[in-house]
Parts: C-alpha cells; structure tokens; sequence
C-alpha cells in the first residue's frame, strides 16, 4: 500500500468570522442577493432535463467512505475500523451499520464509490467540489475566498436559471456560511469571476460559533472533548413576521414609496455594493408577504411530528427546510450539515460519528426521502451529498480518527431519475484508491447541470463579460 500522508489544519490567527454583506431589513443574512428580474433576462435556455431542483448536501470536513457508504470488512483492523456494514434493501449492497434508515431506503438512492481529486487539503477541496473544478485557480489563496475563484456550482445554477415562483432567488445556501473555526471563511462557495452579485443568497439560520461542532442542540461536541452543550448555541429561522401595527396594504404603501426613492437613487449612484443591497432590501419586502415562502422558512414551528421524523436538530431542520424550499420552486438548495469541518474526525472518529453525526444525518436525509416521494417531487428534485474529500484507509493512533484524503470518497445521489439501489465505480480492497469507473468534480458537477436541463453550450459571463463555458467534464451516465 502506498505511504498515506498525514494532515494537519494549517494554522490561522484566531479572529472574528468575517461577516460579508448586509443582514438587511428583515434579519434574513442576504449577501448581495442578484436582481431576480435581469438575471432571469440573462438566463440561458434551458434544455429538456428530469430535475427541476436540485438539493446539494455538502458534509464539510469529509466523509470517511469506510464507515458510511463503503466499508471494507474484510481489511485489516488499522483499516476497517469499529463499524460493522448491515445489509440494505438492495442485494449486495452493504453500508455502515449507523445508517439503518437509509439502510431501509436503498431502492431510493444510488453511490459513486469512486471520485478522486488529487489534494489532501480543506480550502483546496472545498474549491474543488462546490465549484466543479479540479485545476484551482491561478490566485486561488486557501486563507480568503478571491474575486478570481471559480464560481460555485450554486452561483452557476443561480446564473443559469429563471426563478420559477414566490420572487425567491434560484439559488440559496443555507443554515450558514461555511467558516473555519478560526473564523477564515472557506472559499469556493461565492460568485469568484462572476462578481459578488451572483453569490448564491446565504439564509444564515445558524450564527458562527468557533468552539462546538455537529447538528446542535442535541448533537453537539467537540472533537477531544466529545459530546457537550452550548446553549448560547441556537438554530433561528428568518424572522418574516409583520412588525406589530404593519399591515398588508402599509406594506404595499411602503414598498411603493421605497420603489421611487430607489428608483431615483439608481440614477445616481454608481457603486454596485449600494445597488445590491438596494435590490435586497425590495426582494425582501416581497418575500415578507408571500405566507407560502414564511412557512418553508418557519422549520422551527413545524408540526411537532414533522420536526420528530426530521429530527429537531440543525441538520433536521436545514433538511426540511430545503424541502420546502424546493417546493416553493427554488432551483438549487445548498444545505451545509456541520460547522466549523464537522466531518473533519482526525480524533474520536467512531464515537462522534456514531453518537454526533451519522443518527442526524441518517434521519434527516431519510425523512427528506420519504416526503419527496409521497408528494410526487423525488423524481424531479436531484439530491446529491459529498464533502470537500474522504479519509485514510488507516486510522491514526491519536484519540483513533482518519486523516484527510482525497484519493476516494463516497458521493450519495437520489431522485432526479437516478436509479435506485445503483453502486457506481469501486474502490479498492482497502478504500484508498478508485479502481474502477473513476470520475472527478467535474463529472458531479455535470451531472448537476445536466440533470437541470443545462445545454452542453452553456456559459456563465465573467466580470469583463467574457464568457466561459459551464461544463469540464461528462455526467455521471451509469446513475440513471
């Protein structure tokens, strides 16, 4: 076996979380939210695709494919670790003991068991994966996100498509940012060459906390102390209320009144940051009066049974949250499960994935499942979940975890016509290394594209308006 190497988080001063654009008028965390109105004028056509939405779980820090969606029983125990695979519904197919209900599910989803990237590194990895692209950047600067990244695959949908309903933008991430714990905001979530104003809107429902990890409140820890609480630590879904005394008709009354003082504010103000947030404060106002969208937002107040199957937890909540957004007609759903490189286990692996992190994700996804199904959607909304890399075949012998690796991971799709109980590709004996059917970045980000109807000619334009094609790789064929 190769030599695997050993990572380590290189090392930042500590700091404030940067806090990138206006909370706007109504809490709602909008970062430079783009004009609905002329971005859909700018759209390119839309070809013949099965997904109308697409929901794009990312698992910061990295998912160990070992002991999720491909465990190697039948390595030595330095590789196979704790976890014992249980059997699913599909013949042959095996995964990690702590995710019985998607266990139960298998008919509902496929896994790529062979994506491969060649760094071993966060920043780099998280670049790689949300944005599609292997090569990085010629500026890319692993401490700060860079106006000449590429832009994120939500930031290419976001550009690529028309908003469908309710005046909600075709792209939005939510509970968070991604942010180290450091407080250096990760790159390649952003607009990059596209300009800010084609970030995808960020709906920060979770506040940064540098200390604690996982789907909080009842999934909470650190990763040598393990399990504990932070109580300041709170999941808020955006405040949509009316102010008391506000009705609808002073609503519509003031939002024409704000309509021609911005209108004449346009003329003359040239900076863009101004424009923005111009265009924020309106699409908020909007927003404010459609009940349809304040329900997909208020997860917190969900029927109690709801909240129960989704699990009344970060990743719970985020899920659902997703869910209704995709049915109020949002494009692409970013959901980021875990602060602060939650996945990142180099210590306590087993113990936190099974106490912290596989139950809530386990439950939410399948939940998620479920209710795409039965409302008829699944087949239309494309789910994909991955992190920014997987982990070592080896466990360390530090509080036992796997170190960073980018070699293989494990990449989980469902609905949008792909074909339940499918195994992509292959990794080998000991899970260090693709063996067949190898795909990259690229290939996931087509497969994205491509299921949204995306044409091969597609292009997104750059600051300077040079175009640049979407598209550095095939889909993933063999899933559907």
């Amino acid at each position: 076996m190769a030599e695997i190497p050993q990572s380590t988080h290189p090392t930042f001063t500590r700091r404030t979380a940067l806090q990138a654009g206006s909370v706007g008028i109504l809490g709602l965390g909008m970062n430079h939210l783009a004009d609905l109105t002329g971005h859909a004028a700018e759209a390119a056509s839309i070809g013949p695709g099965r997904a109308k939405s697409v929901v794009f779980i990312f698992l910061s820090g990295g998912l160990t494919q070992h002991d999720s969606f491909d465990p190697k029983p039948e390595a030595p125990d330095s590789i196979r670790g704790e976890f014992s695979p249980i059997a699913t519904q599909t013949p042959g197919l095996e995964i990690c003991e702590h995710l019985p209900l998607l266990a139960q599910r298998s008919e509902k989803w496929a896994v790529l068991r062979s994506l491969t990237m060649p760094n071993n590194e966060h920043s780099q990895g998280h670049m790689m994966m949300m944005s599609g692209r292997t090569k990085l950047p010629p500026t890319f600067n692993g401490s700060k996100p860079m106006p000449e990244d590429w832009p994120s695959i939500a930031s290419i949908v976001g550009d690529q498509t028309k908003p469908r309903a309710n005046n909600l933008p075709p792209a939005i991430a939510l509970p968070e940012r991604l942010i180290h714990r450091t407080g250096r905001v990760i790159p390649g979530q952003f607009g990059g060459q596209m300009g800010a104003r084609r970030d995808p809107w960020f709906l920060d429902a979770s506040p940064f906390n540098g200390n604690s990890y996982g789907a909080y409140p009842d999934y909470e820890f650190h990763f040598t102390r393990g399990r504990e609480r932070n109580e300041k630590l709170v999941f808020e879904s955006p405040n949509l209320s009316l102010p008391e005394g506000l009705t609808q008709p002073r609503l519509g009354a003031r939002g024409s009144l704000l309509k021609t003082i911005e209108d004449q504010r346009r003329d003359l103000d040239r900076f863009a940051s101004t424009q923005s947030f111009s265009r924020s404060r309106q699409n908020a106002v909007s927003l404010l009066t459609d009940e349809k969208v304040k329900q997909a937002f208020d997860v917190t107040n969900a029927d109690e049974k709801i909240q129960e199957r989704y699990g009344k937890n970060a990743f719970g909540w985020s899920l659902l949250m997703a869910k209704r957004l995709v049915e109020s007609g949002v494009n692409l759903v970013q959901v980021n499960l875990g602060n602060n490189e939650s996945w990142d286990t180099h210590d306590n692996n087993f113990p936190l994935l099974k106490d912290c992190l596989l139950p809530p994700t386990d439950r939410g996804l399948s939940a998620l499942l479920d209710d795409l199904d039965e409302s008829g959607l699944l087949d239309e909304t494309l789910i994909v979940m991955c992190g920014e890399m997987g982990r070592t075949p080896r466990i360390n012998t530090k509080l036992p975890g796997r170190d960073h690796w980018g070699a293989v991971q494990s990449v989980f799709f469902a609905g949008g016509g792909v074909r339940g109980g499918t195994v992509v590709g292959s990794s080998d004996d000991i899970g260090a290394y693709p063996a067949t059917q190898l795909a990259r970045p690229e290939n996931m980000a087509a497969t994205i594209y491509s299921s949204l109807g995306l044409p091969d000619t597609a292009a997104w334009k750059d600051e300077l308006n040079r175009p640049h094609h979407i598209y550095h790789g095939e889909p993933i064929h063999a899933l559907f």
